[in-house]
């Protein structure tokens, strides 16, 4: 058996890519809704503490967010957010934040382009996991 991924059709990976640089240099964040391991919605959230390096979600769009999952029968499979001077990884505050145990896709800029990796959250680690874009 493999362990966690995350499948990304490429419009959902151009609407979270356009999210995070839109609100660059300030960290931008979302929820990601699916079944299994594909995603199927990507929403996005205002970060409220408006910080180039800490992200809170505003808890009402969390909240619409959390209702327009459960109204459509998906679950929540994916956090993204973005890091847009860095690091390229889970931040420690990442790991000791992680309050679901979903994806936690993590985009950023410290070589110049826009990328994003994929981590699982738990026990104080960050476990690499792998972003697979859909063909179709």
């Amino acid at each position: 058996m493999s362990g966690p991924r995350l499948v990304i059709k490429p419009s959902q990976w151009q609407e979270m890519l356009q999210h995070v640089e839109q609100n660059a240099p300030l960290e931008a964040c979302g929820l990601l809704a699916g079944k299994n391991d594909s995603v199927e919605k990507v929403l996005l959230i205002r970060n409220q503490a408006q910080s180039p390096v800490r992200f809170v979600m505003d808890p009402y769009e969390q909240l619409d967010a959390f209702e327009w999952i459960d109204s459509h029968a998906l679950d929540l499979i994916g956090i993204f957010h973005s890091h847009p001077a860095g690091p390229e990884t889970a931040s420690v505050t990442d790991i000791a934040e992680a309050a679901y145990e979903v994806v936690s896709v993590i985009w950023s800029r410290a070589h110049g382009e826009w990328q994003a990796r994929g981590f699982w959250l738990a026990d104080g680690r960050a476990i690499n996991v792998p972003l697979v874009l859909s063909v179709t």
